[in-house]
């Protein structure tokens, strides 16, 4: 299977620098880029009379099976429904861009391999399996009423409840045996879960190393939810490789990113989209009135990382029937950020995170041939990204999707 974009304009994402060439893609990958390109028997030749050529869109923090945003719900879904509406939420990403994405609790070794099979149409998904929660925590939606909560393997919820470093070992163990690309640990409160605080820490120091050292042995890598640069500091002093919202950072802890070397996924347009729609779709009221907390800092947060020289990757971490505000991010990460800046953290920067680096994200011989063709140049208007009408063709391995 061959594809050839003919009179395109090749985005280099590092430099920022466009080229006139053709580009070639042949068996998933690109084969070649240049000038006056052959076209072997059987290619499909597509003349893209100049328009801006872009790698495929990397959203580092979303949940493809979030089909409501009362993630409490999930566990008492029929997996079989569940997948259903996965299939359509993930169908949705890739029409958008999104021709990778890593899964930042919910999504399982099924998934993943439904689409890498052709049975599910969507983006290449990177999948942690269930998030690690302390009782109480982030991932544990038990009411204080509720006592028993069903952790069969089969339930469709985000997460497990593991205390204790023992059971955080045998907790993230059992989500590598499944294949997770990363551990998900939540070290703080949060606005989706009932009976904790935003501004607590979650989880102690051993139990947060345990997990590192568990994900380490396997080559793997921890991602942790955290908002209060007391929780961040804490999981980076722990060695946590990506930060989940980070929306009450301090400069100490942009410190300990740059220290760490580790990255911040920012996921503004979920509380934009919360404050906007949340209880429409299923946001229980405890929760949509703790979205106030976390909206104004996050604009703040992720200027301060910017400014300090911070690693960062593309997240939304959109719930329900807001996952169609995707593309908002590039609108309100350019509030701050150049253009280029944040298309290179949902491409290069995305890569670099989950361990893809020249495999994800570029337009470079060899890489997944994984782009979009563009009406308009995002480097000018990123309401060429934030908007994807303007999005003319999806390409995914090769194939026009």
């Amino acid at each position: 299977m061959s594809l050839l974009l003919r009179n395109a304009l090749l985005l280099d994402v590092g430099t920022g620098e466009y080229a006139e060439a053709d580009l070639r893609c042949a068996d998933g990958r690109i084969a070649e880029t240049g000038r006056g390109l052959g076209a072997p028997d059987g290619t499909r030749v597509i003349d893209v009379a100049g328009a801006r050529v872009v790698p495929g869109l990397i959203d580092a923090h979303v949940h493809v099976t979030a089909s409501s945003a009362d993630l409490g719900s999930l566990r008492s879904m029929p997996p079989s429904y569940v997948t259903a509406h996965t299939a359509r939420i993930m169908g949705d990403m890739l029409s958008r861009g999104f021709t990778t994405v890593r899964d930042a609790s919910g999504a399982d070794f099924g998934l993943a391999d439904a689409q890498a099979e052709g049975l599910i149409r969507g983006p290449r998904l990177l999948f942690c399996g269930k998030g690690l929660s302390q009782t109480g925590g982030h991932a544990d939606f038990r009411g204080r009423g509720e006592h028993l909560t069903d952790d069969h393997p089969c339930c469709a919820g985000v997460g497990r409840v593991a205390d204790g470093v023992d059971a955080v070992r045998a907790a993230a163990r059992d989500e590598l045996r499944k294949g997770a690309h990363h551990i998900k640990v939540m070290a703080s409160g949060g606005v989706a879960s009932p009976t904790d605080r935003i501004d607590s820490t979650q989880y102690s120091m051993d139990e947060l190393r345990a997990a590192v050292e568990e994900a380490e042995a396997a080559n793997r890598y921890v991602a942790a939810h955290a908002y209060t640069a007391r929780a961040v500091n804490r999981a980076l002093e722990a060695g946590v490789r990506s930060i989940e919202h980070g929306n009450l950072i301090d400069d100490s802890s942009v410190e300990l990113f740059l220290r760490h070397d580790a990255f911040l996924v920012p996921t503004l347009v979920t509380y934009w989209a919360l404050k906007e729609e949340g209880r429409d779709f299923g946001l229980p009221a405890s929760s949509w009135r703790k979205v106030d907390e976390v909206l104004e800092a996050g604009i703040v947060a992720l200027d301060r990382a910017a400014r300090g020289g911070v690693r960062m990757a593309y997240g939304t971490d959109l719930l329900g029937g807001m996952h169609r505000h995707q593309n908002q991010e590039f609108r309100l990460r350019a509030e701050v950020q150049s253009p280029l800046d944040v298309l290179r953290a949902a491409t290069t920067g995305a890569a670099e995170l989950v361990g893809l680096t020249g495999e994800l994200g570029t337009l470079a011989v060899g890489a997944h041939a994984d782009l979009l063709v563009l009406d308009g140049d995002p480097l000018e208007d990123i309401g060429v990204l934030a908007d994807p009408k303007h999005i003319r063709h999806v390409i995914q391995s090769g194939t026009v999707v």
